[in-house]
């Protein structure tokens, strides 16, 4: 009977629960702001390339 009632309070206690919430909620956070990165990644690289370009320019005009 005692792992009778072992189980039945390891079947009630919800302590854990809250922090998987947190886990796969952290998770799905990170999973999007992974894949917005992937979709804006092309245009930051052109940004970044037309600011180094327009540095240079203005570099050699000095």
């Amino acid at each position: 009977m005692k792992l009778l009632n072992i189980f039945k309070r390891f079947q009630k206690d919800e302590d854990g629960a809250v922090t998987v919430d947190w886990v796969v909620l952290t998770a799905a956070i990170v999973g999007l702001g992974l894949i917005v990165m992937g979709a804006i990644q092309p245009a930051i690289k052109n940004l970044s390339s037309s600011i180094a370009t327009e540095i240079e320019a203005a570099d050699d005009n000095f």
